[in-house]
């Protein structure tokens, strides 16, 4: 919906809440054209149920309205003495339409001095939650929202398993795009696997005020662009989602609106300068190590290498321990003579090795590939028992897999891409066959143009088009751990109003967060560990638990002396 339609919704609303209830403003006193005049009878409606006039900021406000709605409709009804049950559930689910046979069938009286407390326990129960959800919602969709870091494409900045709060403050909150929507879900709900909103009607997209804007080097959260799956790891048909209903991302900024970027053997150029990382970025690449005598996965693990491959072989193996070790997670290769187990770097289980029975031992080859950060590439360089320690880079020139823009005449790759330009408000580029494939996804699914070519010339909503102004600023981001992140490298451009907010906060933290809460590991020196900044991230847990002491040891004495004086 447009601005136009917007209004005129917003016209018949007003039409119907004037219909409803002209009678009902008259019997408590106030004159009939007040429940005609937008924002004011909402003024008026709260003087007549008693309630603060703070409460119509809420009407107005994207989600937290449809909270509202069904609170104000009861609220009315009991003001003129409809206090059953019945009364409640029938206002509800006919969408306050009750209210209509309030007003013109019933003889009914403003109530004044209408006690505004629940009348039992359950309605003060119902109360309460009714508030503390529209307050949680309001944080939620506007302040401070709760993520979980699944996946390791920002290791080691942020790791697999660290639970964030992002503000959406900082850059200014977006406006809910989509209106209806179950608060505090994304786009499914839980337990039932369904959607959790409707696609129409949607809202223009607006951003509040921020302090601040999307700076290089920042760490970011934003509607993935290229989002057309409905569940993760689900083989489906992709499906549209609204913008503010595609799925979370969170990568590192590392270019904005007016650069030229580029990506030379796995360091990003910026206008031709090499990007400066913050100290706390802990960028990883693919690594091949090589000694003579074996490359030990003791030493990767002393030294901090997670991420790499270990291989056990078997005397032998049955087939009950084999159904046992896939469904544990292993992969395992039967056919081989002795059959061949490969796992990640935690290895096999001791407990499985010893429940099964097995009789292993682990190949050591002297050539293994892992993913390091240059800390601990320099510290296995260092290392007697490593002979050499080789990045692996993919060589210019030498198309990559599932690399922007997916067109032959750009064979880019994860280690040698570009030099592409990141469009700004405003700016305006030349337009041709060749050029394309860089701006068609801008140009017709991000700013709603139809694009056509007719043989060497481009066409943009029907007409001929040598150049392209752009709607909207445009970024470009991407994973620290840069051999194992899908990214812009990926599906490209990131535009603004996909922008969600930032990580500010690192309020818990698990080491084998995706095996299942039984196997979760604190990580104590990650808790309640600020994002952003400089130096060695420092945790503030302590403190955290010392001023908690602190307020039970006051509220304790407080009550103690209360009790005493009385």
């Amino acid at each position: 919906m447009d601005v136009t339609q917007w209004i005129l919704f917003i016209l018949l609303v007003q039409v119907i809440h004037f219909l409803g209830t002209w009678k009902l403003y008259k019997k408590a006193g106030r004159q009939a054209w007040e429940a005609a005049v937008p924002v004011y009878n909402a003024v008026i409606l709260m003087k007549i149920i008693k309630r603060p006039g703070w409460w119509v900021i809420l009407l107005f406000i994207p989600i937290i309205n449809l909270l509202m709605f069904p609170v104000i409709w009861v609220e009315t009804i009991r003001s003129f003495g409809r206090n059953s049950l019945s009364d409640t559930w029938l206002v509800i689910l006919t969408l306050g339409f009750y209210i209509y046979y309030v007003n013109y069938s019933l003889e009914v009286e403003h109530i004044k001095d209408r006690s505004l407390h629940p009348k039992s326990g359950t309605g003060e129960w119902v109360s309460s939650l009714v508030f503390a959800v529209v307050a949680a919602t309001l944080v939620h969709t506007y302040f401070i929202q709760p993520y979980v870091i699944p996946t390791g494409s920002l290791e080691r900045t942020l790791r697999i398993g660290d639970l964030l709060f992002v503000s959406k403050f900082h850059y200014g909150a977006r406006t809910p795009m989509t209106t209806i929507a179950a608060p505090m879900v994304h786009d499914t709900l839980p337990v039932l696997g369904i959607r959790s909103y409707l696609k129409k009607p949607q809202l223009p997209y607006f951003r509040l005020p921020g302090f601040t804007k999307v700076d290089r080097n920042d760490i970011v959260v934003f509607s993935w662009p290229a989002d057309t799956v409905r569940a993760f790891f689900k083989k489906e048909k992709g499906v549209v989602k609204p913008i503010d209903k595609k799925s979370n991302y969170v990568k590192r900024c590392v270019g904005l609106p007016g650069d030229s970027l580029e990506v030379r053997d796995g360091y990003v150029f910026i206008n031709g300068e090499q990007l400066v990382l913050s100290d706390r970025a802990r960028p990883q690449y693919d690594y091949m190590l090589y000694a003579g005598k074996g490359v030990s996965s003791r030493l990767l693990l002393e030294t901090g290498v997670t991420e790499f491959n270990r291989t056990y072989v078997a005397q032998s193996l049955n087939p009950q321990q084999i159904m046992t070790l896939r469904a544990s997670g292993y992969a395992v290769y039967n056919q081989n003579n002795p059959p061949v187990i490969l796992t990640d770097s935690r290895g096999i289980s001791i407990d499985l090795i010893r429940s099964l029975g097995l009789s292993l031992r682990e190949i050591t080859d002297r050539e293994r590939q892992a993913t390091l950060t240059d800390e601990m590439a320099l510290s296995l360089r260092n290392n007697s028992q490593i002979d050499s320690v080789v990045r692996i880079i993919e060589p210019a020139g030498v198309p990559g897999y599932n690399i922007f823009p997916q067109n032959e005449s750009y064979p880019w790759n994860n280690d040698n891409f570009g030099p592409i330009y990141l469009p700004a408000k405003g700016s305006t580029v030349a337009i041709n066959v060749e050029v394309l494939p860089l701006y068609k996804k801008i140009i017709r699914d991000y700013e709603n143009n139809t694009v056509s070519v007719s043989g060497n010339q481009v066409m943009i909503n029907g007409e001929a088009a040598s150049n392209y102004t752009f709607k909207q600023d445009y970024y470009w981001m991407m994973g620290d751990n840069r051999d194992h992140s899908e990214d812009s490298r990926s599906w490209g451009y990131v535009p603004e109003n996909h922008i969600v907010g930032t990580p500010i906060f690192i309020w818990l933290s698990f080491d084998n967060f995706n095996d299942g809460i039984a196997n979760w590991k604190p990580r104590w020196d990650r808790i309640f560990t600020t994002v952003h900044g400089s130096g060695e991230p420092v945790s503030y847990f302590r403190y955290f638990l010392m001023a908690l002491a602190g307020w039970f040891i006051f509220d304790f004495v407080r009550k103690r002396r209360k009790k005493a004086k009385n």
